[in-house]
């Protein structure tokens, strides 16, 4: 039997597949970011494969999470129970950075920070500190501003510029128009000051 058949009882039927090119591990992953309690299922889709088999750093894989984040589910697990699958309530002061501040941010880092009067010519954290001052009236840390912008996809990584190099003849045609006095008269000169 090929891999894409499934048996079935007595019948064979052809395996299922997504052929979606929307349909991606990213795609679904970014979705359970913005789904509130979507995490709670994948916790769940986790703890199933564990019971299935399946090890810890294959389901970090799968998820797109750390080795050490599934560890300390399974922990978790086998501390708490069931109850290990809720988030717990945490305290503390809700984030600033809203859906719609979010979206915006997304669009402001794909312009140039010049097009919003602030003389740089790249986003990075000092940056955008001083574009949420202006605009939003909101003070952060630069390092708050720089996990942001890796967060919304952005490097922080400073472009490289490569030059053409130039030919032997170019560079040596360079340097004599370059120098003001040409290479004859410097050696004169060099002779007639020795006594």
């Amino acid at each position: 039997m090929t891999p894409d058949k499934l048996r079935i009882g007595r019948r064979t039927m052809k395996a299922l597949i997504l052929t979606h090119k929307g349909m991606t591990r990213e795609s679904l992953l970014g979705m359970a970011d913005e789904i509130p309690g979507a995490w709670i299922g994948i916790r769940i889709a986790a703890y199933l494969l564990m019971q299935k088999g399946w090890r810890s750093s294959q389901i970090a894989e799968l998820f797109g999470l750390t080795r050490c984040a599934v560890v300390k589910w399974i922990r978790k697990g086998n501390e708490m129970g069931v109850q290990a699958v809720e988030d717990r309530f945490r305290p503390g002061r809700p984030s600033r950075f809203d859906e719609r501040l979010r979206r915006e941010l997304d669009e402001v880092l794909s312009r140039s920070p010049k097009d919003f009067g602030i003389a740089r010519v790249r986003w990075d954290g000092v940056v955008l500190v001083e574009y949420l001052k202006r605009f939003h009236q909101m003070t952060i840390h630069v390092r708050h501003a720089q996990r942001w912008i890796r967060k919304l996809g952005y490097s922080l990584r400073q472009p490289v510029y490569r030059f053409v190099q130039a030919s032997e003849e170019g560079v040596e045609a360079f340097r004599r128009e370059l120098k003001k006095t040409p290479r004859d008269e410097k050696k004169r000169k060099k002779k007639d000051h020795h006594f």
